[in-house]
């Protein structure tokens, strides 16, 4: 799922919000990635988009400390991830994680809406460190649910650096998403395979996923 506005378009396709977070961040040494929480409006829109706030929520207290906050956690996340995949190991990264979680997340209430049907609203403003504890416990649920840790991958597509949840039958699932890396792979396939004719398929054209 990708949402967003104006200049910012998430995707939440992970299957988990602690690994949506990590897609936020600028990868180092991967071509066309940027910092996509670069300041407290972008992070105010991320937390609604994720729907870790209900929308019209009054962020008033946001500002550039939570962005400092919520980019440590995500480094935090980023490198307890990138070692449960063979990388380096996560020196403090666990405990801090930890000491997150341990905070209290907002809690939810149904209310009537404008056309009187219940919608979420939360019981008191958000602070910085109760969302802090959403994300983190999410981690927390994924690195000690050994299901879906052993499904975690890091996408194969070319320049993506996405970490997600395989969840395909057979634990076969390649990229972060197939209609995005899948597709893009499936294109310079097809491309290699059609060199002698350039053209055939322009570049924004998709090939289906039955072309091979």
């Amino acid at each position: 799922m990708a949402v967003g506005r104006g200049a910012r378009m998430w995707r939440f396709d992970a299957g988990r919000i602690c690994l949506d977070l990590v897609a936020t961040e600028r990868a180092g040494g991967v071509p066309g990635t940027c910092e996509q929480l670069d300041g407290p409006g972008h992070l105010a829109q991320w937390l609604t988009d994720a729907r870790l706030v209900p929308p019209g929520t009054e962020l008033d207290a946001l500002d550039d400390t939570w962005v400092v906050r919520f980019h440590e956690l995500r480094s935090a996340i980023s490198r307890l991830m990138a070692a449960q995949l063979g990388g380096p190991p996560a020196d403090g990264a666990l405990e801090q994680v930890n000491s997150l979680a341990s905070g209290a997340p907002p809690g939810p209430r149904a209310v009537r809406g404008a056309d009187g049907d219940l919608v979420r609203a939360l019981s008191a403003a958000p602070d910085c460190a109760g969302l802090l504890a959403v994300v983190a416990r999410d981690a927390v649920d994924l690195l000690t649910d050994p299901v879906a840790r052993s499904a975690l991958r890091r996408c194969q597509g070319e320049d993506c650096h996405r970490l997600y949840l395989d969840t395909s039958r057979g634990g076969r699932r390649r990229w972060c998403s197939g209609e995005v890396c899948g597709n893009r792979e499936r294109v310079a396939r097809h491309r290699r395979r059609t060199s002698a004719a350039p053209g055939a398929f322009g570049p924004e054209k998709e090939i289906p996923p039955g072309v091979e």
